[in-house]
């Protein structure tokens, strides 16, 4: 657990950033401006420096706006709720594929305004002014320069992420589940292990203990604290804990505690077994696709997560 002092600075200066962010909501009574992918944007780009997020610095401002502005404007349309999802995510897919971005959170911000109903402007303007901040600090810290680049978004995995989301989507709908629908950050997850060339019984049960002890994490500290400063100050440190325990650099898992300050209350509740589900379904479809489906198997690399 041992960390050098630059990364120790980037820490603070991440987790400072996200308390700003619920300070501001908490100072104007306005929840929509709590964005949960703005946890996993700080974690990935300013934290942990994910060399595919940051080489391009615009799009870290382009992809989550966009996709929060169609997840915004498909919310005010009269159609299910599971239509709602399955529409957002499709359109999200193609913008990515336009920007020629695999910024995965972008899936996160879009969906948000659909798991909330967000109805006002102050939700654009929070994503605007957040991401526009992510994407200044990315280019102070000039490590994009150096950034490889992350591959294409190939047209079978946009086809097999389609499949599968319309099978979860499907299926909790017709056993009366809608709002299982969307969960963010594990559709984050799926969709950046879907690209790596490998993926393991052993590291999908790693990320299966981050994104669960995460969600309830965060749903059982905003048990205790009713306040989102609060919840968010306390939640933070323990998702980090968890993620040093494991091993790994999760930055969906930051999403989860702040996930949980916005969610309505049918689903605040469920989130940790939603978050059981919707991991194993997704991660565990994942690793036996790339197990004996041929277009997974063209390419073996060590994944070293």
């Amino acid at each position: 657990m041992h960390l050098s002092t630059l990364e120790r600075r980037h820490y603070v200066i991440g987790f400072a950033l996200i308390i700003f962010m619920v300070s501001c909501a908490t100072l104007l009574h306005d929840f929509e401006i709590i964005l949960p992918e703005i946890g996993a944007l700080t974690a990935g780009t300013w934290i942990y420096q994910n060399e595919g997020w940051i080489k391009q610095p615009v799009k870290i401002f382009l992809a989550p706006s966009g996709t929060a502005i169609i997840g915004f404007l498909i919310n005010q349309l009269n159609i299910t709720y599971a239509l709602k999802v399955i529409l957002g995510l499709l359109l999200m897919l193609i913008l990515l594929r336009l920007l020629n971005s695999n910024l995965a959170p972008s899936f996160a911000t879009g969906l948000l305004p659909i798991i909330i109903n967000a109805t006002h402007w102050s939700f654009i303007g929070a994503i605007l002014i957040f991401t526009a901040i992510l994407m200044a600090g990315v280019f102070l810290q000039k490590e994009y320069k150096t950034a490889q680049p992350a591959p294409n978004i190939k047209i079978q995995h946009m086809i097999v992420f389609t499949i599968l989301a319309a099978i979860w989507v499907g299926a909790v709908w017709f056993f009366g589940f809608s709002q299982m629908a969307a969960i963010p950050p594990v559709m984050v997850v799926f969709f950046e292990v879907l690209q790596k060339p490998n993926y393991s019984w052993r590291m999908a049960s790693k990320h299966f203990i981050a994104l669960v002890g995460a969600a309830t994490i965060g749903v059982l500290v905003h048990l205790f604290f009713a306040s989102w400063l609060i919840s968010t100050i306390i939640a933070l440190p323990l998702v980090f804990l968890l993620l040093q325990l494991l091993r790994i650099k999760l930055p969906a898992a930051y999403a989860f505690p702040l996930l949980a300050l916005v969610l309505p209350t049918n689903m605040f509740h469920m989130l940790p077994i939603t978050a059981i589900l919707a991991t194993t379904f997704f991660l565990g479809s994942l690793v036996v696709l790339k197990k004996i489906v041929p277009i997974f198997q063209s390419t073996r690399e060590v994944n070293n997560d």
